[in-house]
């Protein structure tokens, strides 16, 4: 299978140019809400699909209210969906469940010894199937939504090697209805490559070029070190103790996606006593920066090993990003200390909250 990826709409396999075309090439051009998780243990369970399929029933949900457009097909008719209803959430996952069921034990059956899969399900549909109701109700919504499954294989990457981290550059604008997750950001995202400097792994958000949002494709974190003050009473001893640091990452009302990993680094944090702070990270406060890293649910967690940005924010009006200068940071080659501690509470969880493959097929 590791030259092939499996499409799925509504549980039959398509073999159309969709399916042929990569998974980017493929959302760009089908509005509509998506999660995409991996397996864990060759292949012998999803990670953190409970949380993945309630957080696209919630993007559903947002979108349906406040932008349906990025949802469904046309957007000339507003639709009165029973978003405070259990109903609607089982309406979701009975789709997306019937659809796996349909596609998981063809592509394990088709995948090699060894190999992890990629698992990416989009929800979408067209409004014009609810003209004419003013209710949407379950038996409805499961006949006008679409649901597809992409199944391709993927090779995690190895986290504790050095020039293996992430090189992160700052060159676009928040995105809107952040805090839902939509096809329809492929293609919005494109005209930010042409700013992507050479050996830049990840482009990174900022709505006024200091206060630092997410990534592209992940959740941006930086480790700081407290000063002496704010640490007194806690670290007594060892300044290299996890009390000594803050983890920080910008809040969801600022316009970031509530990532799945993003919630999971909260709890670890919380769970190891690692201080966490809910606040963009600040760009003219980078010096008492000690660590930082991404997440994302198929990358888990990649620290990083430098992170540019420009010197004039004005600049990202350029053509290419040969024309910005450029303030650079260099962090250690391999991570943290802390970055350690949250990547061994991740794949704790990952162990604890693996979807067996067999409950989902």
């Amino acid at each position: 299978m590791s030259s092939s990826r499996f499409l799925f709409r509504n549980g039959t396999v398509l073999h159309s140019s969709d399916a042929a075309a990569p998974i980017t090439t493929f959302l760009e051009s089908h509005p509509g809400a998506y999660t995409t998780t991996r397996t864990h243990h060759t292949a012998s369970c999803l990670l953190f699909w409970e949380r993945h399929v309630n957080r696209l029933a919630d993007s559903i949900r947002i979108l349906s209210n406040s932008a349906p457009k990025l949802l469904f097909q046309s957007n000339n008719h507003r639709l009165s969906l029973p978003v405070t209803s259990p109903m609607w959430e089982s309406a979701v996952r009975a789709l997306v469940d019937d659809s796996m069921n349909e596609a998981l034990p063809i592509a394990m059956n088709e995948r090699r010894g060894g190999e992890e899969l990629s698992v990416t399900v989009l929800v979408c549909g067209s409004s014009g199937r609810f003209n004419g109701f003013e209710y949407v109700d379950e038996e409805l919504m499961r006949e006008a939504l679409d649901v597809y499954v992409s199944v391709g294989c993927y090779v995690p990457r190895a986290f504790d090697v050095r020039g293996n981290g992430a090189r992160l550059a700052v060159v676009g604008q928040g995105r809107d209805v952040a805090n839902a997750k939509y096809s329809d950001w492929v293609r919005l995202r494109k005209p930010l490559e042409k700013l992507r400097p050479p050996s830049v792994t990840e482009l990174l958000l900022s709505n006024d070029g200091d206060h630092i949002l997410e990534g592209c494709v992940t959740n941006f974190f930086v480790v700081c070190r407290k000063d002496n003050d704010e640490a007194k009473g806690t670290c007594l001893h060892d300044q290299n103790n996890t009390c000594a640091f803050e983890v920080q990452t910008a809040p969801i009302q600022d316009g970031v996606l509530p990532g799945i990993i993003r919630q999971i680094v909260m709890e670890v944090c919380l769970s190891k006593g690692i201080s966490f702070r809910e606040v963009a990270p600040s760009w003219s406060k980078h010096e008492i920066w000690e660590e930082a890293f991404i997440t994302s649910s198929l990358r888990l967690l990649e620290h990083v090993e430098t992170i540019q940005v420009p010197s004039s924010w004005k600049s990202l009006n350029s053509k290419t990003w040969e024309e910005i200068s450029w303030e650079q940071k260099q962090f250690e080659e391999g991570p943290g200390m802390i970055t350690r501690v949250i990547q061994k509470g991740i794949m704790e969880k990952a162990n604890l909250e693996g979807f067996p493959i067999g409950d989902a097929v």
